[in-house]
């Protein structure tokens, strides 16, 4: 499944490729056998020379990966951004403005800094907010995120429409969560956007009922105040 992801992504030839963080899971086998795993999946993105960027999970942290994965992720070319920014590189002879990617630290672990993170960012330049927790996106200043993308839900993972104590849904019923697509209007600060992604994983079991895995792909242009239009690709 990672392999057809990583081939589509590959064949659309995007300005930039995103990851959202969860790369590791648990601790069987080791780390450093699962970070050259995932080294070996990513090649055909990285090979190509897509500018890649990724923020880690909050699993990614849990067993102990964090610093090693970094290291091993960026040595392949993957930017991987804890509370900072990168320019997207633009081709020869494009004249546009400067598009920043930035990129939040994970909320379960307390990491996310977004004072930090935009620092050094001019008010007026173009960005894209990357986070693993969408529960990070509400503590973002206004107008300072027009688009963020965010994972860890799963969509829900198991969503049986008819039998929703069996989803992720109902176990956030305290706290507002979103879980697929574009966030509420009303989620959020004034100007901020959000977009959660299905993501490709899971946790617990190794099922996914009514949230299929899910490569989004976003075409960008000059601001406008509308919707930014999406296309979801679904990968049985």
């Amino acid at each position: 499944m990672v392999e057809r992801i990583v081939d589509r992504a590959v064949e659309e030839d995007p300005e930039a490729v995103l990851i959202a963080g969860d790369f590791l899971y648990s601790n069987d086998p080791g780390n450093q056998e699962k970070i050259d795993t995932v080294l070996d999946l990513l090649a055909p993105i990285t090979d190509a020379g897509i500018p890649s960027y990724a923020v880690l999970g909050n699993h990614d942290h849990i067993v102990g990966a964090a610093e090693e994965l970094t290291t091993a992720l960026e040595s392949r070319g993957v930017t991987v951004l804890l509370n900072e920014s990168a320019e997207v590189p633009l081709p020869d002879g494009n004249p546009a403005p400067p598009l920043h990617v930035v990129g939040l630290g994970p909320a379960y672990q307390g990491l996310a800094d977004s004072e930090k993170a935009f620092s050094g960012i001019p008010a007026s330049d173009a960005r894209i907010v990357m986070m693993h927790n969408p529960d990070t996106f509400p503590t973002l200043p206004p107008d300072s995120a027009p688009l963020a993308v965010a994972g860890h839900t799963h969509c829900g993972q198991i969503a049986v429409p008819g039998t929703p104590d069996w989803s992720w849904l109902a176990l956030t019923t305290d706290e507002p969560a979103v879980a697929d697509g574009f966030a509420p209007k009303n989620y959020g600060a004034e100007g901020n956007q959000l977009y959660v992604t299905c993501g490709i994983g899971f946790s617990d079991i190794p099922v996914r009922i009514g949230a299929p895995p899910q490569i989004v792909f976003f075409e960008l242009s000059n601001g406008t105040g509308q919707e930014l239009p999406e296309r979801v690709s679904r990968v049985g």
